[in-house]
């Protein structure tokens, strides 16, 4: 059990850098590997973050930094949450207790962080095309070093890493992939691959069966050489080697990727070939931590917890959050309708699809890790007139737009996006955020855009989406809303139409026509703009819809004020403000407007409640930002207001 007392880590604390580590005897490697699991244990637990992944990588990190000269040679982790022992052994200990919090140490690989940090990778399957690059830049410039993908299994299932794979294969370059295969990425894992790959838990058998029969021919060499020459046909039938070295690589593996003594002897090989090489190892997600390692999925993500008592259940929530509200919908729509399929690439827990995929399991589909599938998968569906719901993560859907906008909205093909984790999603920082959804999906025809402003007008939207004969999609952040109390029942709101929220002038008196401000507020920033309303005398507008706008809405609520200011929790360029512009230019309508949302610029990891305020998208920032740009107005009606009182 971990304990914080820095007398509990002698070696660990010895480590600087990897330079350190390779000067330490091989003999203390294996404590020195100890260590670092009760460290990494210790220091999620205080923090939260990823747990069962790091927990299974401990070694194959010890031994990659002590094999390869890091970070001249270069490790390009995939998925990158497993990097948490890589960044303590490459002088990130003492930064561990800011993990993913503001100002402090991402939970991925981050460049600018460090140069051990070869390359960002928070999402999966880009090693081997990065690698590569690596590798063969380093042969353009004469530079002798090496490049190193660490690929987990769940990451194999995606097109990308096999189009690397076809790539590298041919090309004259030192690299080498190695495949960590745990048998899990987050859900768990799915597909023929992944099946082909499990076969090797059952190839323990083939190793021990070939050891001794080399053992017992040796005494004859003729039939010793017969034999090798045998297995190299044979060995395919047996273990995943001939899927790779059909690609052009020399497969070594699979082996223990928790036995030192096998990882580093095989690893210093590897190092001195030339041309691609694959390394197959078997690690355990968990391995060290008993509870993590019999409910990796519970473990791969949790918050702060007590490493001697393990995560506690959840005690019921006042209000639901958005992601169970849709899990929800999803499993009373689909018990009205049989034509609903739910879809996720690999996120069943983070989209909330656990009960859907109970109660309706020939109905639920998960893709694995392959969102660029998902998407056409589910046009495939749609065409044969079933109603597909693809549940996934606002910044997981950019890596499917060609197949978005040809598969899907080009053939106008009646698809749901349940849209999960929309704005800024905290702990996981810029590449997890949903801050682009409003902008890339609002430029596609045929495409529409819901964004409901709390948990009950979530189901409501859905319903509503569900009941189009074309794709819309329907965003949501991360987490509870304002606590409204969801109704039951399937009714869908308005296709297309928002509502006044707010009309009263000051003090409850009614507003003068043509007079004061309107604020435009699409998805959860209403709640922030009926604060900021309250105080100015200001009219809000609920929109609902950042595509189609409600014109009728808008237009009115334009002749009726003398500024608009619009309200998103996205990117303001080309977002739902930005539609309000392009709609009040159509109909030759000239007013001022303010657009509120997140600006051109990635946004780091931390609290969300204090990055939205940091972005002045808090109640205080809204109203700070209205009295620089309309101080008269303002001036006017805090006047009014001081009428009142």
């Amino acid at each position: 059990m971990p304990t914080a007392h820095p007398s509990s880590y002698p070696l660990l604390q010895s480590i600087g850098e990897p330079a350190d580590l390779r000067r330490l005897p091989r003999g203390e490697l294996k404590p020195l590997a100890d260590e670092l699991r009760n460290f990494v244990l210790e220091s999620v637990s205080r923090t939260g973050g990823h747990l069962s992944s790091n927990l299974g990588t401990v070694e194959l990190t010890v031994a990659l930094h002590y094999v390869f000269n890091t970070p001249e040679d270069r490790l390009v982790w995939d998925v990158g949450h497993q990097t948490y022992p890589h960044k303590i052994l490459t002088g990130r200990r003492e930064r561990m207790a800011t993990l993913r919090q503001l100002g402090g140490l991402s939970g991925f690989p981050m460049r600018a962080e460090s140069p051990f940090d070869a390359f960002g990778t928070a999402h999966s399957s880009t090693s081997i095309s990065a690698a590569l690059g690596m590798a063969l830049a380093a042969k353009q410039k004469g530079e002798d070093r090496r490049a190193v993908a660490i690929i987990g299994d769940g990451a194999m299932s995606a097109g990308m890493a096999f189009e690397a794979l076809n790539n590298a294969g041919v090309s004259d370059c030192n690299l080498l992939v190695i495949l960590n295969d745990n048998d899990m990425s987050i859900s768990p894992p799915v597909g023929a691959l992944n099946r082909y790959l499990a076969q090797l838990m059952s190839g323990h058998f083939y190793a021990a069966a070939k050891n001794v029969g080399k053992q017992v021919l040796k005494a004859a060499p003729p039939l010793f050489e017969l034999a090798k020459r045998f297995e190299q046909h044979a060995k395919g039938m047996v273990v995943p080697a001939t899927l790779f070295e059909q690609f052009g690589f020399n497969y070594i593996g699979p082996i223990d990727g928790h036995d030192l003594d096998s990882l580093i002897p095989t690893l210093e090989n590897l190092r001195d070939l030339t041309g691609p090489q694959f390394l197959h190892v078997v690690t355990k997600k968990g391995r060290g931590y008993g509870r993590a390692e019999a409910d990796p999925v519970s473990y791969h993500g949790p918050g702060k917890f007590d490493p001697a008592v393990g995560l506690q259940k959840a005690t019921a929530a006042s209000a639901p959050t958005f992601t169970q509200v849709f899990g929800q919908w999803l499993c009373d729509m689909a018990a009205q309708d049989t034509r609903l399929v739910g879809i996720t690439p690999a996120m069943r827990e983070g989209s909330g699809l656990v009960e859907f995929e109970k109660r309706f399991p020939r109905r639920y589909y998960d893709v694995g890790i392959a969102e660029q599938h998902a998407v056409t998968f589910a046009a495939g569906l749609a065409c044969e007139g079933l109603k597909p719901v693809v549940a996934i993560y606002s910044t997981f859907l950019q890596r499917a737009y060609d197949q978005l906008i040809h598969d899907v909205a080009l053939q106008n093909l009646p698809v749901v996006f349940a849209l999960d984790r929309a704005g800024l999603v905290g702990a996981d920082g810029a590449t997890h955020a949903g801050a682009y959804d409003i902008p890339f999906l609002r430029c596609i025809p045929n495409m529409s855009i819901a964004c409901p402003s709390d948990e009950n007008q979530c189901r409501g939207l859905l319903s509503a989406a569900y009941a189009q004969n074309h794709p819309v999609a329907v965003r949501y952040p991360r987490g509870a809303g304002a606590g409204v109390a969801v109704q039951p029942g399937l009714e869908a709101l308005p296709f297309g139409k928002g509502e006044i929220r707010r009309a009263a002038g000051l003090g409850g008196k009614p507003r003068e026509p043509g007079k004061g401000i309107a604020l435009l507020a699409f998805g959860t920033l209403l709640h922030p703009a009926l604060a900021v309303a309250e105080k100015l005398g200001a009219t809000v507008a609920d929109m609902r819809w950042a595509k189609p706008l409600d014109l009728e809405l808008l237009l009115q609520v334009a002749a009726d004020h003398e500024a608009l200011v619009t309200l998103e929790d996205g990117a303001v360029m080309g977002g739902a403000g930005s539609a309000v512009l392009e709609a009040l230019q159509a109909a030759a309508i000239l007013k001022p407007v303010l657009q509120l949302g997140l600006p051109d610029r990635f946004i780091e990891h931390g609290d969300p409640v204090k990055l939205m305020a940091m972005q002045g998208l808090d109640a205080a920032g809204i109203e700070k930002s209205i009295q620089e740009r309309f101080p008269a107005l303002v001036e006017k009606a805090q006047a009014a207001l001081k009428l009142v009182a």
